[in-house]
C-alpha cells in the first residue's frame, strides 16, 4: 500500500509518526533517545555512510518535527549535516572540453576565471568566477554547463545560495514558504517546520476537559490524497482523531470568490489572496504591486474566522497541502483564526500514530461548499469561481483573468503588469505548478490529482456557490 511518492517522504512520515505516537500519551521527553533507535534500529546504515552520522540526522528531524529553531521565522529550515552529499554548485567544465585552439571561453571570461591545464583542457577559478554565463554560451562543444542542485533548481525565486559549508542557505527575505525545495531534495535535507505537537495538545486538552471544540478545517485537495482509501473514511478518520467536527476549506473558497468578485468590479485591478506563497512573492519581488493584492483573507483563514465568531471557544486545525500555510497562520491577522496548520503528511502521520486504519471505517461526509469552491485545488479554479460569482451576483464586469501555473507564469505576469503591458484584470497567483494539488504537503503529485479535484467538484454541481454560503446567514 503505497502512501508516498517517494522514500524521503517516508522517512520523514515516520519521524512524524514517533513522535505523535510517544506525544498522545505524553512520554515524549524521556522517549525522545529512542526514536532513532526505532526508525535506524542496529549497526547498519541504510541512507547515509554510517549509523551514527544518521542517527545524528535524525535528531536533527526530530527538532524540526518538535518545531525547529524558534530564533528562524521560516518554516522551512535546512539540515546542514544532511546538506553534504551533492557537487558543488555552478559553472563546471566537463570531459566534453576538446582542449581547441580557439578558446573563446577564455576570451569572453571578464573576470580571468579560466585557465588551461598542459592539454589545453579550461578549468574554472571558482574564486573569481561569478556565474556569469558567457562561457558555457560560446563553448562550441557545449562542455561547460551550470550544474545546480535539486533544491536550486526548484526554487525558482532563487532564494537558496550554498554557503561556506557546502550546504544550502535560504534567504529568508526572498523565501516564499512554498516548500518546492522540501519536495526537490533528494536527501531530504530540506524540512518545513511542524506544529504536530501543538495539534495533539490542543486535541489531548480538548478530550481532557471538554472546555472547547477543536474543529478540523481541510483544504479541497485533500479528494485527491489518502488514495488508498475513500474520502469519507479519511474524514471519519479526523473524527477518530479526536476532532469535533470537520468543515471543508472550499466554504471558506465560496465566501471569497464572492467577497472577491465584489472587490474585483469596484477596483478594476487585483491579484488574488488565496496563495500565501504567491502573496510573499508579490510583497518581496513586486511591492509596487502589493496594493492590488486582494483585502481579503484567504480561504483557510476566512472560514476559520467565521468558525470562532460562531463558536468563541472553538479551536481551528488546518489541514492542506501547503506549507505556506504554516507561515500564514502567524501573520497577526490571520493568528487569532487558525491555531495549527498541518500537511497531508502530517496527517497521515497523526492516524498512524494511534494506529488508525481508515480503511476499516465507515464513511462520513463533506457537504458544504459548491463545485467552484471545491475546484480552487487546482490552477484555474479560482478564476472559475470569480466568473461564476459575478454571475450569480448580476455584476456587470468584463473578466479578464490570467491563471498562473507556478511561481515562474506568476513572475512573468507581475512584470508585465509592472509594466502596464497586461492584458488582464485579475492575476490569479498558484505558487506550486498545479496549484494546492501541487504543494510540497502533498502525500502524492501528478496530473491525476487534478481529474481527482474536479470528480470531487462535480459532486457538489447543484450546489451555487450563493447556496453554499447561504447557511452562514
Amino acid at each position: 500500500m503505497r502512501k508516498f511518492d517517494t522514500k524521503v517522504q517516508h522517512l520523514q512520515y515516520k519521524v512524524l509518526r514517533e513522535v505523535a505516537r510517544f506525544a498522545w500519551d505524553g512520554t515524549l521527553l524521556e522517549n525522545l533517545l529512542k526514536i532513532p533507535e526505532i526508525i535506524v534500529p542496529g549497526k547498519v546504515p541504510t541512507m547515509r555512510c554510517c549509523v551514527y552520522k544518521e542517527k545524528a540526522i535524525l535528531e536533527e528531524r526530530i527538532k524540526i518535527v518538535m518545531g525547529g529553531d524558534k530564533q528562524n521565522p521560516n518554516v522551512i529550515e535546512v539540515i546542514d549535516i544532511a546538506c553534504d552529499e551533492c557537487p558543488s554548485a555552478g559553472y563546471v567544465v566537463t570531459e566534453s572540453c576538446r582542449g581547441c585552439l580557439a578558446h573563446r571561453c577564455e576570451d569572453v571570461c571578464k573576470r580571468g576565471a579560466i585557465t588551461f591545464d598542459a592539454n589545453h583542457v579550461a578549468h574554472i577559478d571558482k574564486s573569481k568566477c561569478v556565474e556569469c554565463g558567457q562561457c558555457a554560451k560560446v563553448c562550441p562543444y557545449s562542455a561547460i554547463i551550470n550544474r545546480k542542485r535539486p533544491c536550486q533548481k526548484a526554487c525558482k525565486i532563487k532564494a537558496i545560495s550554498i554557503n561556506e559549508d557546502n550546504a544550502a542557505f535560504i534567504d529568508n527575505d526572498k523565501c516564499t514558504g512554498c516548500g518546492a525545495c522540501v519536495y526537490q531534495c533528494p536527501f531530504g535535507a530540506i524540512m518545513d517546520k511542524s506544529y504536530i505537537l501543538d495539534a495533539i495538545e490542543l486535541i489531548r486538552n480538548s478530550d481532557n476537559n471538554k472546555n472547547y471544540k477543536v474543529y478540523a478545517v481541510v483544504a479541497p485537495s485533500i479528494s485527491s490524497q489518502f488514495t488508498y482509501a475513500k474520502l469519507g473514511q479519511v474524514i471519519k478518520g479526523l473524527k477518530e482523531l479526536g476532532f469535533y467536527t470537520v468543515i471543508e476549506a472550499a466554504l471558506g473558497a465560496d465566501m471569497v470568490a464572492q467577497a472577491e468578485s465584489k472587490e474585483l468590479a469596484e477596483k478594476g485591478f487585483l491579484t488574488s489572496s488565496c496563495c500565501p506563497a504567491f502573496v510573499s512573492y508579490v510583497k518581496s519581488a513586486f511591492p509596487d504591486l502589493v496594493k492590488h493584492i486582494s483585502h481579503n483573507l484567504s480561504p483557510m483563514a476566512t472560514l476559520a474566522k467565521y468558525i470562532k465568531e460562531t463558536d468563541k471557544d472553538a479551536k481551528v486545525i488546518f489541514i492542506g497541502p501547503c506549507t505556506a500555510k504554516k507561515a500564514e497562520a502567524q501573520r497577526d491577522d490571520v493568528k487569532p483564526y487558525v491555531d495549527v496548520v498541518l500537511t497531508f503528511e502530517e496527517l497521515q502521520a497523526l492516524y498512524d500514530s494511534k494506529d488508525i486504519d481508515i480503511t476499516t471505517l465507515e464513511e462520513d461526509v463533506l457537504d458544504n461548499a459548491s463545485y467552484f469552491g471545491r475546484i480552487f485545488a487546482r490552477s484555474g479554479g479560482l478564476s472559475d469561481a470569480v466568473a461564476q460569482a459575478l454571475k450569480e451576483q448580476n455584476i456587470e464586469f468584463d473578466l479578464k483573468a490570467v491563471a498562473c501555473d507556478g511561481i515562474e507564469e506568476c513572475r512573468v505576469a507581475l512584470l508585465k503588469k509592472s509594466k502596464n503591458l497586461l492584458d488582464a484584470n485579475f492575476i490569479e497567483g498558484m505558487a506550486c505548478v498545479g496549484g494546492c494539488i501541487g504543494g510540497a504537503g502533498c502525500l502524492t503529485h501528478g496530473e491525476k490529482n487534478k481529474a481527482e479535484v474536479d470528480k470531487y467538484g462535480r459532486e457538489a454541481l447543484e450546489k451555487t456557490i450563493s447556496d453554499a454560503i447561504s447557511v452562514l446567514k
